[in-house]
């Protein structure tokens, strides 16, 4: 494979409303950093409370049509969408490379996962099928049916600009609604690539809209009548934020937030396996992923055998531009994310943590001013310690010392955050023992990140999650329709007199 294409942005990113680009008519706008350079790349446009009612008002005119289109028609606008998403896919990895930072391979990875749920959605007609009971009263027939909910909107963050919002409009289109995508204004290009592979899809204008902007845009698809459900993935605060704020304007409300990922390792584990593990799910992409395993539970004796292996391996981490193949990991995405990261560092030495790594003050040649820090490890840290308790979204894997298996699994199971945990181990016994007891709701066994396929369905526990129901999936059929139920009785078979009792099977 040759080097790839580098993508360069220049202009201002504005908005996609109606079929078409649009500027909007908003006074305001953000700088777009390169991370990699330290540079500015260029503006992105903030939408005003005008442009989100324009853009609801433009779903909400297409929505009926797209509605009542038989499932198998739009089921192949998304197949027609799939094939143009495959055929630029590496153009959409360069864009994320670009503006967020990630490593190439693993901008590669976040789309051919984004690409997974769009294969899942082309398989609508099947998912919508409903259930029917023949004769459940004499002379009654019952069925249910699931119907699109109209205008839905999604909420997605910086560290995922292409999969997250995969994990929401494929499925809501499919189902027959018209969706509004308001993207990370911190890499908002990948958004308005996808709205252009719709529009040569033939996806009917209105049907799918992208508004760049802020708390401005989210505050308004959260207060609009007309938008009937929101999605979101960020941290917990704002997870809280939009689940109340929808539920208190009557919306259907999908808010994925923060998370702490343990790693429970046994002493039976391969340790070779453990490290490879824990190298690649707490620095890959910098650690700026919410599955990412931030901290080590090591069981018995086994901190003295992967802890010297992790501290060589952390101080040989190939951190470069991310469009270097061999790059193992790339810029965090702002200068002040990068500045947080370290100061959580700092923050940790104060509480008597053991630094072994210190990534703080990285330097990649030739981008002396790029927004790098290198990989950090602590030890001997303690569940009293912040750089345990709160979520750094960082390269800063932390290691905890425990006596026994009963004991590791008390201390994942205390924490606020559930999303994803991993246990390593020989033992059948010890894994069943652990996915059956460990209270989070997504689980690894010598998996660190398991990230559920696309037929499966992505979501955490406790304030991991707030809402019913998990991002993708069946699960996310569900929550993208409402279901009707329907008894229906011909006059062939209806007795004479009035009847005041409700149907019964009798």
């Amino acid at each position: 494979m040759g080097a790839p294409e580098t993508f360069i942005q220049s202009g201002d990113i504005g908005h996609w409303i109606a079929g078409g680009p649009q500027r909007g008519s908003g006074s305001r706008s953000q700088t777009v950093w390169n991370p990699t350079s330290g540079k500015p790349a260029c503006q992105v446009l903030l939408a005003s409370v005008e442009d989100v009612h324009a853009a609801v008002a433009a779903a909400k005119a297409a929505q009926p049509a797209w509605g009542d289109m038989p499932p198998i028609r739009r089921a192949r606008i998304l197949n027609a969408f799939l094939g143009l998403l495959n055929q630029h896919k590496d153009r959409l990895a360069a864009m994320i490379t670009a503006e967020h930072g990630k490593v190439f391979t693993d901008a590669q990875g976040e789309v051919m996962r984004g690409i997974d749920i769009v294969e899942f959605a082309c398989g609508i007609p099947q998912l919508l099928k409903g259930d029917f009971t023949d004769q459940v009263s004499t002379g009654i027939d019952n069925w249910t049916l699931r119907q699109p909910l109209g205008v839905v909107a999604g909420v997605t963050p910086f560290n995922f600009p292409c999969m997250v919002p995969m994990w929401m409009f494929p499925v809501a289109l499919a189902c027959g609604n018209a969706f509004i995508l308001k993207p990370s204004e911190r890499d908002p290009s990948p958004s308005l690539l996808m709205a252009e592979l719709f529009k040569q899809a033939g996806l009917p204008d209105g049907v799918f809209s992208v508004i760049q902007g802020d708390k401005v845009a989210v505050d308004a698809l959260l207060t609009h009548p007309d938008v009937k459900a929101l999605s979101f993935v960020g941290s917990t605060p704002i997870a809280q934020y939009i689940y109340e704020t929808g539920a208190r304007h009557g919306k259907r409300v999908q808010a994925l937030g923060g998370a702490k990922n343990h790693m429970v390792v046994m002493p039976d584990a391969d340790i070779e396996q453990v490290v490879d593990a824990l190298i690649g799910s707490a620095y890959g992409s910098a650690g700026e992923r919410c599955m990412a395993i931030s901290v080590a539970v090591l069981v018995g004796d086994v901190a003295d055998k992967v802890v010297p292996r992790l501290a060589a391996r952390a101080r040989a981490l190939k951190i470069k531009n991310g469009m270097e193949l061999d790059a193992e990991m790339g810029p965090i995405v702002t200068r002040e994310a990068r500045d947080r990261i370290e100061n959580y560092i700092g923050i940790g030495v104060q509480e008597g943590a053991t630094l072994v790594v210190d990534g703080r003050g990285c330097q990649v040649a030739g981008f002396e001013q790029g927004f790098f820090t290198g990989g950090t490890l602590f030890d001997h840290v303690t569940p009293a310690m912040r750089i345990y308790k709160e979520e750094i979204f960082g390269p800063v894997l932390v290691c905890m010392r425990v006596a026994h298996f009963a004991q590791a699994l008390q201390l994942v199971n205390d924490h606020e955050f559930g999303n994803g945990v991993a246990c390593f181990t020989s033992d059948g016994g010890v894994a069943r023992e652990f996915a059956r007891r460990v209270q989070v709701g997504m689980v690894g066994i010598n998996v660190p990140i398991p990230v559920p396929m696309a037929w499966h369905g992505f979501g955490g526990w406790k304030k991991s999650l707030f809402g019913d129901t998990h991002a993708y999936g069946e699960e996310g059929v569900r929550f993208y329709t409402k279901q009707k139920s329907v008894m229906q009785r011909w006059s062939g078979s209806i007795g004479k007199g009035a009847e005041f009792v409700m149907p019964t099977a009798q």
